[in-house]
């Protein structure tokens, strides 16, 4: 457990955890010890110490903070030396300092001066750090138009009324559409909104709907299905509860889902293609075997007139791009729509990071920041760490600015080739990945910009004596194979990236300007892998060299 623990009047001791039910924990252990960390060390504070003692206190928890609170993509690929030594990604950063922070804030009173004057050191420079890095990542808002008035403003005032506390406007944005604005000042613990239960869209209100029981008797049917089919519904009831809710929501999400034949064409040559493919194939699947069987059976219930493939593809965006995964006090997760807190955009360095979960108190959402967020400036929330395809397909939108978690898969035969003599050595990991090299701070020989994991695995595929990285000829000349290797297929992936028409332009169609957009994405990335293997391949011609002249 995460603690400071008092040692004597003049100093404590902090304790930042690995757990080892931790999915990644062997991982992590590994990196820590490969940074010279112990997974089970503690870090003690004294009293007396110096300002640059502190700071050098802080720098070594934030490091080990940073590796705890990896994820899996994050750990993939910024598990080395090097790129430890700074932030890995804006989500990981403000993690680790809020870990920090816990571990301060969970300190016992009632100890003496001297320690208590310490631990409100330690935490203002917690903050002040945590500020510091918030302003590199604040953005100038530009707002469109009046919002003092419309459907967003009316829903507002619907949910104030109603039990929600909100220090957030409703605006149009440049850029972003409608986006949610700090009307004050707001520091790292604020809470920027908070909403009641009783308005917060969960599966206890299928109870009270007609359809529940001819639902109920569906054999495999989810709850979240059901709170689909309910929506498609409630979206026309003008004397719903929710009615000024669903008057604010968009005739078209416009998402991936949507995608019409132009853009599909433009993603030729993409892994995206094929996922939007699958994945509204699947949902037609499912709206196939419900209707028109329900509507014909039910038609009072399920008028045939609302359940339409439009109507269902609909309601498929609303909950994808809309709902989130909240923990309610009976420790049940639930799917749920919160009404107002849909106005607030992703961003990779989110205010808000922490809302999962139903506050049992005060029955109700909180949703504080991890951040600062300043007057007029748009409150960004977090959708997750997903990669771009993901936003586009769920979402409809690409994340401005460089996404960490922006991956291209990779079909790599973990296992090894049975019938070839040169068999991969276990890999510790089941999957490999690639994402834009620019993002690595690595570019040395043995790591390239690329990920450790996917070059140790093919190195291994050409059954490399020693797995070490020495500076033999050996070594050296196995590196060249591996880039080169690399380089032809992602030669061979830009080859397949289909230039586009050029008369797609700006009067594209949505859907088109997106699908280009995230081909050029991909295209980027693809760059960045050619270019740094052909950079990884001067070094080591270089170092070979040295060779050659002895």
């Amino acid at each position: 457990m995460d603690a400071a623990q008092l040692e004597n009047d003049d100093e404590f001791t902090m304790v930042l955890e690995l757990l080892e039910t931790d999915p990644l924990f062997e991982k992590k252990k590994k990196v820590l010890q490969d940074v010279g960390l112990d997974p089970e060390s503690s870090v003690r504070v004294e009293s007396f110490s110096t300002a640059q003692q502190m700071k050098d206190v802080l720098d070594v928890l934030v490091k080990r903070a940073r590796i705890i609170n990896f994820n899996e993509v994050e750990l993939y690929f910024g598990g080395d030396v090097i790129n430890l030594g700074d932030c890995i990604s804006p989500r990981n950063e403000l993690e680790a300092l809020h870990s920090v922070l816990r571990v301060v804030d969970k300190s016992l009173f009632g100890e003496s001066y001297k320690i208590n004057d310490m631990k409100e050191k330690l935490k203002e420079e917690i903050i002040n750090r945590i500020n510091g890095f918030g302003k590199i990542y604040t953005e100038q808002t530009k707002i469109i138009g009046d919002f003092s008035c419309g459907k967003e403003k009316d829903l507002l005032d619907w949910g104030v009324t109603n039990g929600v506390k909100s220090k957030l406007d409703i605006a149009y944005v440049e850029g972003a559409g409608r986006g949610a604005i700090a009307r004050e000042n707001l520091k790292v613990g604020d809470n920027a909104l908070e909403v009641p239960v009783s308005l917060i869209i969960s599966g206890d209100l299928l109870n009270e709907s007609d359809m529940f029981p001819v639902l109920e008797n569906i054999c495999g049917i989810s709850e979240e299905t059901m709170l689909l089919l309910w929506s498609m519904k409630e979206k026309y009831n003008k004397k719903s509860k929710f009615n000024l809710y669903f008057d604010t929501l968009p005739e078209k999400f416009n998402t991936g889902l949507s995608f019409g034949i132009g853009a599909l064409m433009a993603l030729d040559g993409t892994l995206l293609l094929e996922e939007i493919v699958q994945a509204t194939e699947h949902l037609r699947k499912q709206y196939d075997e419900l209707f028109p069987t329900l509507s014909e059976r039910n038609p009072e219930v399920f008028p045939p007139e609302l359940y339409t493939w439009e109507n269902f593809l609909w309601a498929c965006e609303l909950w994808y791009s809309n709902s989130m995964k909240l923990i309610f006090p009976d420790g049940k997760l639930r799917t749920c729509l919160i009404p107002i807190a849909g106005f607030l955009n992703h961003s990779t360095c989110p205010h808000i990071m922490h809302y999962g979960r139903i506050d049992a108190t005060t029955n109700s959402l909180k949703f504080p920041l991890s951040r600062p967020c300043y007057s007029g400036e748009q409150c960004y929330l977090s959708y997750g760490h997903f990669s771009t395809s993901h936003l586009l397909i769920f979402y409809g939108f690409i994340p401005r600015g460089d996404n960490p978690y922006n991956i291209i898969p990779l079909d790599i035969d973990v296992a090894g080739d049975e019938e070839s003599e040169f068999v991969a050595r276990p890999s510790e990991w089941s999957s490999h990945m690639v994402r834009g090299t620019w993002l690595s701070k690595n570019h040395n020989i043995f790591h390239y910009g690329l990920p450790t994991p996917l070059l140790d695995h093919l190195r291994g595929a050409r059954n490399l004596a020693s797995p070490s990285k020495t500076l033999t000829r050996e070594h050296l000349e196995t590196d060249i194979d591996v880039l080169r290797d690399l380089r032809s297929t992602f030669e061979g992936m830009m080859d397949g990236l289909q230039d586009e028409n050029p008369d797609d332009g700006e009067s594209a169609s949505w859907d088109v300007k997106l699908a280009i957009e995230f081909k050029n994405c991909q295209r980027r990335i693809i760059s960045s892998i050619i270019t740094s293997s052909d950079a990884g391949c001067e070094l080591l011609q270089s170092e070979l060299r040295k060779y050659t002249a002895v």
